[in-house]
């Protein structure tokens, strides 16, 4: 889950991979380092901690060349110093590496590599891949790479340059890599966003894929040495897209840019005429028996609300896997099971292993996935890709609601094909999915913001939290203690509101602030009785309510309003709510939400 970036052309490469680094930093920030061909020889500048550390120095140190690699590092081996820090070289430094992923079988290969008169510098299992290049170099790197990577198992995305050769080769097994095709110059990464300010032309590199970029374009080929052809794919939002656009933070900009990001969800799939949906997806929704949802962290949570609106509206039996231990259950698969995976990036490397296994027991395969040309939609039978746009901030926000919305509309398509919803129940939800833009629109209004922003600061210095929902809304409740969490550092659970009693009811006391979804639903009545059962131990009740919703003010220590929505999409609507809570919560303690510790955006290693 590093970032890497790397290029080879006219101008200063420094300057190229800095700005690159700088798109990357989401991916991890506990070191970043630099190397640079000056035609003689290749110079490495490595810091650990934050970019910043870095650009600092080479203020004073600038590194001339128009060849180099770069990296920012999410510590798996070894602690987060400067030795540990990437670019990994030689002893002689003539060859220099970068790696993203984790190579399992490091330990005997170090042992083997140091018996035979190596030295190691760093701690890292990276370290090993330049010491099996070097050894098997003879001239050609890329056979050297292509004779390293086959002694090596684990996940790799791995970027290496030598001082004899103006070229870099690149491969990739699970670890993402894109190249940026440029006029007379060649980019490379491990994300979009690090190249669009120099081209949009671009080729998602496939598991197993090896690529030599040179001054003359570049070759792709697989590890066997077989040339690959590979399309190159014009990206259409610009690099401003992955900027704060004005905004204090990543994480602010795009819980704002989520009126948008739903409307590009929905454009184009909803058709009021005949209340169907368009999903433009070629399954059989008539050959399922049941749906496995398979997910990770907040994707995870999205596909706890798709559990609800499926079983509600198509009647089928879902049940929903954290992805992690997916593979490592002996999960029950067949051909009339649809396993559907759940991933901004598609990159998760847990999904991926837990796609790859469902795939293995004859199930059929559906992803909801942001990230075009990632590595699950080229295994995927089908994708339903929720066009939330590019997401920066460690926190999902934008592509959680984008991801609720498309299980609303998988919802809907498999119940109108399956029968179990009429044109007239179909119609009117289709009506309330279309008014999701505006009624998030709404839930941004100035006025509703500061309000969180009161009560976030009111509630700043609490040491835990507790979040309560019920029914469609409790995975609602679990993404809003994940979010605070994740940026604020807080401790917080989230129960189904029922459960209460059951045994966190023991935690309540006067210093302990529980945040309940009590909007609009057929179970807000006994939502209610739950918080009364808060209150009678002191608990501190913040309640979010429907607009309108004055009777059941009464029973909150602070209420927060909502937008007024049709259940079976309110789990949209108050999850705003539960992420401006959490971000004012976390700037209020002074928090760097776009940069959590200990956690990157992509998790590409288990």
């Amino acid at each position: 889950m590093c970032g890497i970036v790397g290029y080879i052309g006219p101008r200063q490469a420094q300057d190229v991979l800095i700005s690159g680094l700088s798109k990357l930093e989401y991916r991890g920030y506990d070191s970043a380092g630099i190397a640079v061909h000056d035609g003689a020889q290749i110079e490495v500048k490595k810091k650990a901690g934050k970019l910043a550390n870095l650009g600092t120095l080479l203020e004073g140190q600038p590194m001339s060349g128009s060849l180099g690699i770069g990296h920012t590092r999410w510590a798996t081996h070894g602690l987060p110093n400067d030795t540990n820090a990437h670019p990994h070289a030689t002893e002689d430094g003539r060859i220099v590496i970068i790696h993203n992923g984790i190579i399992e079988n490091y330990l005997p290969l170090k042992e083997g590599l140091m018996s035979r008169g190596h030295e190691f510098k760093s701690e890292t299992d990276s370290e090993v891949l330049a010491h099996l290049i070097e050894e098997a170099y003879s001239g050609n790197l890329e056979e050297a790479v292509r004779a390293a990577l086959s002694q090596v198992r684990g996940a790799y995305g791995i970027v290496v340059t030598h001082v004899d050769h103006r070229e870099i080769v690149a491969a990739r097994t699970v670890s993402p890599l894109v190249m940026g095709v440029g006029e007379g110059e060649m980019f490379l990464a491990s994300d979009v966003p690090a190249l669009l300010a120099y081209t949009r032309n671009m080729v998602f590199l496939h598991d197993g894929d090896m690529v030599v970029l040179n001054d003359d374009g570049y070759r792709v080929m697989d590890l066997a040495g077989t040339p690959q052809k590979r399309a190159i794919e014009y990206i259409e939002w610009d690099a401003e897209a992955a900027e704060k656009g004005g905004y204090d933070t990543y994480m602010l900009k795009e819980i704002y840019e989520q009126p948008q990001a739903l409307t590009n969800t929905l454009i184009g799939r909803l058709h009021d005429e005949t209340g169907e949906v368009n999903l433009d997806i070629n399954l059989d929704p008539g050959s399922f028996k049941r749906i496995s949802v398979i997910a990770c962290g907040t994707a995870y949570y999205a596909g706890l609300v798709g559990e609800y609106l499926i079983e509600q509206l198509a009647r089928i039996p879902v049940e929903v896997d954290v992805a992690s231990e997916y593979r490592y259950r002996d999960p029950l698969v067949s051909e009339h099971t649809l396993a559907i995976v759940v991933s901004q990036s598609g990159e998760t490397i847990d999904t991926l292993e837990a796609l790859r296994e469902a795939k293995k027991f004859g199930a059929k395969t559906l992803g909801v996935i942001n990230a075009k040309g990632s590595s699950m939609t080229r295994e995927l039978d089908d994708t339903l890709y929720i066009h939330a746009g590019p997401e920066i901030g460690v926190a999902s926000t934008k592509a959680y609601t984008s991801m609720v919305s498309a299980f609303l509309m998988l919802a809907l398509w498999l119940g109108r094909a399956r029968g179990t919803l009429s044109a007239e129940q179909g119609a009117d939800l289709l009506h309330a999915a279309r008014e999701l833009p505006r009624l998030v629109e709404d839930a941004l209004s100035p006025e509703r913001v500061q309000r969180i922003k009161e009560v976030a600061e009111k509630y700043a210095m609490a040491r835990d939290y507790l979040f309560l929902g019920r029914g469609v809304n409790s995975p609602t409740a679990y993404e809003g203690a994940l979010k605070l969490k994740e940026i604020s550092y807080i401790h917080a659970e989230a129960y189904a509101a029922g459960e209460m009693k059951h045994g966190p009811i023991a935690l309540i006391d006067e210093h302990l602030p529980v945040a309940v979804i009590a909007t609009e639903s057929r179970l807000l009545e006994k939502t209610i009785s739950n918080v009364q059962e808060v209150r009678a131990r002191a608990g501190k009740v913040i309640l979010f309510l429907s607009d309108g919703d004055t009777e059941n003010a009464r029973h909150g220590d602070d209420v927060i309003y909502v937008p007024r929505a049709h259940e079976m999409v309110s789990p949209v609507v108050n999850a705003i709510a539960m992420q401006l809570l959490a971000y004012f919560t976390a700037t209020a303690l002074g928090k760097d939400v776009d940069k959590p510790r200990n956690l990157a955006k992509s998790v590409t290693v288990e």
